[in-house]
């Protein structure tokens, strides 16, 4: 059974779930049958005290089985679905007796929304225990009661967080807000508490059943709680830019329910619920967010018959912003860290990074002073190689140039053991020609983290011609170690992320150069889906960079006998950088004027430089060109062997440079958008703006066979 059913000598009942063959229990068709099954012999029962509910796993309850909910595409049958669950949960919170949910883990999702239908929260001070409901992270909303019960027990303002953000918090983060109604040290404690509090409540009632209940801080008839939601809707859109349904329907469920009784809220719940479910965003959310992210995490692209292996210490090239951020993350996991550079104080610098960042989480009390020099004692800065002796991998992240990388590689193996690995952090120099100065390329690999180290979750691991499957599953699991998302791409220049992402950037300054406003660019950009315009994440990057990339890459092509592609953008930044003197906001200038105090405004005379025409693009059009520009490369590169996988380019797409995360990813995007309906527009974009928009042969191919990516 999946829900056990134990009835002891004080006529307390305690439904423990545990679900067979699962390590979490799941909300899904076995669990709804086991709660029918149990809500029928509770109401049966003649001399019931109270109720216990609580687990036998890790955690209480993981919420909703997704397989089964991506599945549904008819609203009527969702809503079906959730409306069956709501009416066992409020069958359990209505029958007159005393119920307690005993949270012994995470409650999350349907986890929660179980809890929330008992009259009695306790939960276990757990480490790593998180309490919340993350639906929106998916597009969907709380339909089993979640929205109708949090609103009516929190109030509006502290509702909302929970709900339109999908915070998820510790169980003693949760009690200070109220979602739960006391802690305890432990399971028995747990138990004991549980039992005394049926015992000296035999009367309990939800306070929304209640005939006095007032909503806190005021239902939306309440002069300040509708000064406050009048101006929430366009808050919101400001936020969302309409690319997201789901926070507006729970805004929606929670302000019309807010004004009717329970059981009428409870249904305009799940009509909202039904609505977000099937759609579109929900499913492009669900695939990317669980499916594919779960996959990416759990190994599908590790090779396997390798033991996992575990790091002890690492050796970091570089104390610039890249490496002090590296060691960060690195010393965070536990590993120990040597910080080299040419010079002690470079070095001392680069940890002085994790000082400061330290410093932060024990002013807001999430770590405590011992931890913390504890953490730093673990970052060793030094200008002496000798001292990378006994590494078992060296990163290094020094300058972009390939003579540098090469005379630090030979002088950082030197002190490394015949099995150590070694990885660049480059971004867009190749893997296969950088590991020509090691003595052992099938040892030397791509670790390409993002900048700032410490927020950006996504490593994008590049295999070169020579690396080994055993180096690949050890870079892989030094990731996992510490805690980031790893991807796994093959050798190319750019690789998979910078070369796509430099699409975006650059058709922002075709945009620029063909006259468009800057400002319609930089809205285009956002609308789009993207987190900054493509002008004021170019200044974030630094032309002078990118002009350097590019000279650097001309050079390689005509090495190669190749031809360097030209493009618009090419023009815009050497009359940027070398015209103007404005490389980006490093330098203080850029696209953008950065005063020192103020906030950051666009160069008025980008207007006399690139001059607007009389031609005006629609936003839609430019949006469109921002992502088609995008999601096309990102075909390239799978139909290059480049990506090595369609959950790779789409989790790279999201957590590495934030595109769209409601269109799933990249070629999530194309699926969303219909492939025969897509390469038709591309061909129609590449007849006014050029060849680069021209649809790849594996897209065409596709789309005459009407298949998708999976």
């Amino acid at each position: 059974m999946s829900i056990t059913y134990q009835k002891d000598d004080d006529n307390i009942v305690t439904l423990t779930i545990d679900m067979p063959n699962r390590s979490a229990n799941v909300i899904n068709y076995e669990f709804g049958e086991a709660f029918q099954s149990a809500m029928t012999k509770l109401e049966a029962e003649t001399d019931l005290r109270g109720i216990l509910v609580t687990s036998a796993k890790k955690t209480f309850l993981a919420g909703g089985d997704l397989d089964l909910l991506f599945a549904v595409t008819d609203a009527a049958e969702a809503m079906r679905g959730v409306d069956q669950l709501k009416v066992l949960f409020r069958k359990l919170e209505t029958m007159g007796k005393p119920v307690v949910a005993c949270l012994n883990g995470s409650a999350l999702g349907g986890g929660c929304e179980l809890a929330l239908a008992c009259h009695r929260r306790i939960a276990l001070k757990a480490k790593g225990s998180e309490i919340g409901m993350p639906e929106v992270t998916l597009g969907l909303l709380p339909g089993a009661g979640g929205v109708t019960r949090t609103v009516r027990l929190l109030g509006f303002e502290k509702a909302f967080p929970f709900l339109m953000e999908g915070k998820r918090v510790s169980p003693e983060e949760a009690f200070e807000a109220g979602l739960v109604s006391e802690l305890a040290d432990s399971p028995e404690e747990m138990m004991v508490r549980a039992r005394m509090w049926i015992f000296d409540n035999p009367d309990a009632i939800q306070p929304w059943d209640r005939s006095d209940y007032r909503m806190r801080g005021g239902d939306p008839r309440n002069p300040k709680t509708a000064q406050m939601l009048s101006i929430a809707p366009a808050m919101l859109l400001k936020k969302t830019h309409g690319n997201y349904p789901a926070p507006l329907a729970i805004m929606s469920a929670a302000v019309e329910g807010a004004v009717v009784d329970f059981e009428t809220a409870s249904r305009i719940e799940s009509r909202y619920f039904a609505q977000v479910a099937t759609s579109q965003t929900a499913k492009n959310m669900i695939s990317a967010f669980w499916f594919q992210l779960n996959a990416i995490n759990e190994g599908k692209s590790r090779p396997g018959g390798f033991p996992p292996a575990k790091f002890h210490k690492v050796g970091i090239l570089g104390a610039g912003m890249m490496g002090s951020g590296i060691a960060y993350a690195t010393a965070l996991s536990g590993i120990e860290v040597v910080l080299k550079d040419v010079s002690l104080e470079a070095a001392e610098r680069g940890k002085s990074y994790s000082e400061k960042l330290l410093a932060k989480r024990v002013s807001s009390g999430k770590m405590d002073e011992e931890k913390m020099r504890s953490m730093l004692d673990r970052i060793t800065p030094t200008d002496s190689a000798e001292d990378l002796k006994g590494c078992d991998l060296i990163i290094e992240a020094v300058f972009e140039n390939r003579e540098l990388k090469a005379r630090v590689t030979q002088e950082a193996e030197a002190q490394l053991a015949p099995d150590a690995i070694f990885a660049s952090n480059t971004s867009t120099l190749p893997i296969t020609g950088l590991a020509t100065a090691s003595a052992r390329p099938e040892n030397f690999i791509g670790l390409h983290f993002f900048s700032p180290v410490d927020k950006m979750q996504l490593v994008e691991i590049i295999v070169g011609e020579k690396t080994s499957d055993e180096t690949l599953a050890r870079g892989f699991d030094y990731v996992r170690q510490i805690r980031k998302i790893p991807i796994v791409v093959n050798d190319s220049r750019g690789f998979y992320t910078s070369r796509v992402f430099g699409t975006y950037v650059s058709e922002g300054m075709a945009l620029l150069a063909e006259g468009q406003h800057p400002k319609a660019i930089e809205s285009a950009g956002i609308q789009a889906g993207m987190p900054v315009g493509p002008l004021a994440v170019s200044d974030e990057v630094s032309m002078s960079l990118m002009l350097h990339i590019r000279t650097q890459t001309r050079k390689d092509m005509e090495a190669e006998g190749k031809p360097f592609p030209e493009h618009p953008s090419n023009t815009v930044i050497e009359r940027m950088v070398n015209g103007h003197d404005r490389p980006g906001k490093a330098a203080g200038k850029g696209f953008y004027e950065y005063p020192k105090g103020g906030k950051k405004y666009l160069w008025p005379e980008l207007t006399k430089l690139f001059p607007p025409q009389s031609e005006k693009l629609s936003l839609a059009e430019m949006m469109e060109r921002l992502q088609f520009i995008q999601v096309l490369e990102t075909a390239r590169c799978f139909e290059e062997n480049v990506v090595r996988s369609v959950p790779d380019a789409n989790i790279g797409s999201i957590f590495g440079w934030g595109f769209a995360p409601f269109k799933g990813g990249t070629l999530q995007f194309i699926n969303d958008y219909g492939i025969a309906k897509f390469v038709a527009r591309a061909r129609e974009l590449a007849a006014k703006y050029g060849e680069r928009f021209e649809p790849p042969a594996l897209l065409v191919t596709m789309a005459e066979k009407d298949e998708s990516f999976s």
